[in-house]
């Protein structure tokens, strides 16, 4: 037999042949074979697993806020509104019949005895609206306080059948917004900013130092905690940015205890759903919490489940706590601060029993598992102190940023130089109007002269001016006002409510022409904004996300087609969302896959930048920028001519603004001006690529989690271990994406708020 054989069994006294993989060492110890390959099995298992959580966090968390909030507030339409009617029995009957001939599901009618009554309804807040009836007159009460859209509303439903009865119309104000937060946006960016502070920072600590969670340690942090960050809430926009005016020890202590109830109810979820809390935690608080709050549109007019959530959720009790106390002398505010004090202290007793119970079931329970080592993306801190000043930087850094930024931006919209031209017969005329309109007007409008309708239909279309004064003439007596609602709701509504008593005091009839409406299924043109939202979201999640459940993904080779393969499938997705699910638009599917594939990767590329060099953190200068800033700057949710002048330099550059006028341009312009929106993104992209590449030259990517260090230690037998296994550690990287949820809230506003 040939020495080669590969029968031969010529080994060395005592050995024997090895599988392939099995070391001698092992092949002696009975069993070990086994065990190997059990753990080999194991880890390929937890290798798929955290690829698995690298897509599903971000998929549910994009898809459960673009779902929620176009299904909330794509097409608002009153149900149910609360009105009441006073004057005469015929009267009453005969203007209740033609209120609910049109649709007798829109309103409620409640006819009250007096004037009065009707009046204090609207003040108590049980009643959105009303009117009184007298000979050849009716007035329409309404309270702006109370929410500006839900005025607005009233005003919609009430004037037309005031009108049709041949009625004279007169309006009032019965509690008007101060100028100091003429927009209303105060009370609603002050509930956001809780709600992140009360429920964000429990998935940090559970990831991070989970030690933190007993019950004996917890409760007495939060209470510090909650003064702490009642405190900033009020500083910044009390003192610092004057929205807030008196008031200061109510407004502290609802802050307060807002904050002291969802971090409540946050440890309770947290106790029974480990990491995964944070989405249940993001469904009722910002998901559908935000719509319920009554905040930025009314309940009355989303769909029937909103009024019901309002009655409970905590931002909806926050909210009009706050709204009470600032607006209405308190009047209010008690039953709502009851549904905090019920939930802090039922989600606290809860708490107590869900870990005596554990204790009696598992004394010798392990601790919880430590799956973030630090936020930072280094080692973990030797210093506990560190560590404890890095997680409570996370939320306060949120919070301020949210307030100074986005409520800065929008809580006193007003126009400054809005791009308008003004047409006349003769180039002489239409100068001539716009000296004298620039003297009555100074520095609200840019006015251009214009001496042909055509070329100023052009101007309005291609949005290089948001309308179009038309003079009258010798063959037209009326005036014209060319508008453009699918570029610009509010700046719409600016024009209109302007050129309206321009043309009064001229004593002109002024027709309108809308060149681009809106679709009836999306009336206030929310899909643009939070389609592009979730495009945004969508790129920022999946670098933070899988930096933290999937290390191995990190090395560009892995994360580029990663990335790619996740740009086209969620903008497919959220396609499907928006068109299928919802119906807030209709078709464009190619453009808009092209166009969020494009955005998603540029926006992933952007935030690798930061992943690489500062971790987990790179969640507050990403948001900051491409969040906090960009939705101001994008013009969705308010104009950009209404709010400070860096926002229009801010529109031509960030990644959120080029989404939103991509959008806007498939869906209403026929794409007129997406390849200028793309090569913005492409050169975020392009540039984003190339410094994490240059980056990964001089730090390598480390494609394993840093260890945890010292253990978590004892929580006094509050968590079954096997809660700590009900996610990768990705969950914990979602805690501090919520704060991009917020930027939408404004978006229902902005149609009412001028």
């Amino acid at each position: 037999m040939s020495p080669t054989s590969p029968t031969s069994t010529d080994y060395p006294p005592g050995e024997a042949p090895t599988a392939p993989g099995e070391t001698a060492a092992s092949a002696a110890v009975p069993g070990a074979p086994d065990r190997e390959a059990a753990a080999l099995k194991r880890a390929k298992a937890e290798k798929i697993g955290r690829y698995v959580a690298m897509f599903l966090m971000p998929l549910m968390m994009v898809s459960m806020l673009v779902g929620g909030y176009l299904a909330a507030m794509h097409a608002p339409t009153p149900h149910d509104m609360p009105i009441a009617v006073t004057g005469s029995t015929a009267q009453v009957q005969q203007f209740t019949d033609g209120l609910e001939s049109g649709n007798p599901d829109a309103v409620d009618v409640r006819v009250v005895e007096s004037e009065q009554e009707a009046r204090q309804l609207i003040l108590d807040r049980e009643a959105s609206g009303a009117v009184s009836l007298s000979a050849g007159s009716a007035t329409v009460y309404t309270a702006s306080a109370a929410g500006a859209s839900q005025s607005s509303s009233v005003t919609a439903l009430l004037a037309p059948q005031v009108l049709a009865q041949g009625l004279a119309l007169t309006t009032e104000d019965l509690a008007p917004l101060p100028d100091s937060d003429m927009a209303g946006l105060g009370a609603m960016f002050m509930t956001t900013a809780l709600m992140l502070a009360g429920y964000m920072p429990l998935s940090l600590i559970l990831s991070n130092s989970p030690e933190l969670l007993r019950f004996r340690r917890f409760v007495p942090l939060l209470a510090g905690w909650s003064a702490l960050i009642a405190a900033l809430v009020w500083t910044v926009v009390g003192p610092i940015m004057g929205i807030v005016e008196g008031h200061t020890a109510a407004v502290l202590g609802i802050c307060a205890l807002a904050v002291f109830a969802v971090g409540s109810v946050q440890l309770f979820l947290t106790r029974i759903l480990g990491p995964m809390a944070v989405l249940v935690g993001m469904l009722f608080l910002m998901v559908l919490g935000v719509p319920a709050s009554n905040m930025s549109m009314s309940v009355h007019t989303m769909p029937w489940i909103y009024p019901y959530l309002h009655g409970f959720l905590p931002a909806a009790a926050t909210g009009e706590s706050l709204r009470s106390v600032l607006y209405f002398d308190g009047n209010g505010a008690g039953s709502h601060l009851l549904v905090l004090v019920i939930g802090a202290v039922a989600a606290l007793l809860l708490t107590l029993g869900i870990d005596a119970r554990k204790r009696r079931r598992k004394p010798n329970a392990a601790p919880p598992a430590i799956n973030v080592a630090s936020l930072h993306g280094g080692p973990r801190p030797k210093s506990r102190t560190w560590r404890y000043v890095t997680l409570a930087f996370f939320p306060l850094t949120m919070v301020v940023m949210m307030l100074s930024l986005m409520l800065g931006a929008m809580h006193q919209p007003e126009p400054r130089d809005m791009p308008v031209a003004v047409v006349g017969a003769t180039a002489e005329q239409a100068e001539q109007a716009v000296s004298g309109l620039d003297e009555q007007m100074s520095g609200l409008f840019d006015l251009r002269a214009v001496d042909s309708a055509d070329e100023a239909r052009g101007q309005v279309r291609d949005r290089t001016v948001v309308a179009a004064f038309v003079l009258p003439s010798a063959g037209n007596p009326t005036s014209t006002l060319l508008t453009n609602e699918a570029g610009g709701m509010s700046a719409q509504q600016v024009v209109l409510s302007v050129f309206g008593q321009v043309a009064a005091g001229q004593q002109v009839e002024l027709a309108t022409e809308n060149l681009a409406p809106l679709k009836d299924s999306d009336s206030m043109g929310m899909a643009t904004m939070y389609l592009a939202m979730g495009w945004i979201m969508a790129g920022f999640m999946i670098i933070v996300v899988g930096s933290t459940a999937a290390p191995a993904s990190r090395p560009l080779r892995k994360l580029v087609p990663i990335v790619l393969a996740w740009a086209v499938g969620i903008s497919a997705f959220l396609w499907v969302i928006a068109d299928v699910f919802v119906g807030a638009i209709d078709g464009h599917f190619w453009p808009l896959l092209a166009a969020g594939t494009v955005a998603v990767f540029c926006v992933a590329m952007f935030t690798a930048v930061f992943d690489r060099l500062i971790g987990m953190l790179a969640i507050l200068p990403v948001i900051g920028i491409l969040m906090f800033l960009g939705v101001p700057a994008s013009g969705a949710a308010m104009s950009i001519y209404m709010e400070p002048e860096i926002f229009r330099f801010l529109h031509e550059i960030l990644p959120m603004p080029a989404a939103v006028e991509s959008i806007r341009s498939i869906l209403y312009f026929d794409g007129d001006t997406v390849w200028t929106h793309m090569r913005t993104l492409g050169i975020w992209g392009a540039v984003s690529l190339v410094t994490v590449m240059i980056i990964d030259r001089f730090k390598p990517v480390r494609t394993e989690p840093h260890p945890a260090g010292e253990p978590a230690g004892e929580i006094s037998g509050a968590y079954d271990a096997s809660t700590e296994t009900a996610a990768p550690s990705g969950a914990s990287a979602e805690a501090g994406t919520e704060a991009a949820t917020e930027s939408a809230a404004p978006a229902g506003k902005h149609a009412a708020s001028v």
